[in-house]
């Protein structure tokens, strides 16, 4: 995901406010295809061992998807750990977003990378 770089500073900020502890959004916004490259490495490893595949390729697709302030808080307790957060902790969370978002015109556009491995089989069984 990538956020525009005003908006991302104010969720980071939002964030250690509210849960200083919290990964989500350390050192600025989360994720970034290099932050994948580890599964993405992984699977095309573990195509190369079954040895009947062409050399895996990697692609990506990057999309982008514009939400209003209201959407964006739909989507964020749905992110990875954010489900666990106490029920006020998630209300102080969402509540300094929206601010983060109205603040910033009340809409936005978050751009992502569809990432793909794939590779040929080369022989059948």
């Amino acid at each position: 995901m990538s956020f525009p770089p005003e908006l991302a500073q104010g969720f980071a900020g939002v964030y250690r406010k509210v849960l200083p502890d919290f990964p989500f959004f350390q050192g600025g916004a989360p994720g970034g295809t290099a932050s994948y490259a580890p599964l993405t490495e992984r699977a095309a490893a573990g195509i190369r061992q079954a040895q009947r595949f062409t050399e895996p390729e990697q692609w990506t697709f990057p999309w982008e998807r514009s939400y209003t302030s209201a959407q964006w808080l739909d989507t964020v307790p749905t992110f990875g750990g954010h489900s666990r957060i106490p029920a006020a902790k998630l209300a102080e969370l969402l509540a300094g977003i929206a601010a983060a978002v109205d603040a910033a015109g009340g809409s936005f556009t978050v751009g992502y990378n569809a990432l793909v491995v794939t590779a040929t089989r080369t022989e059948a069984d």
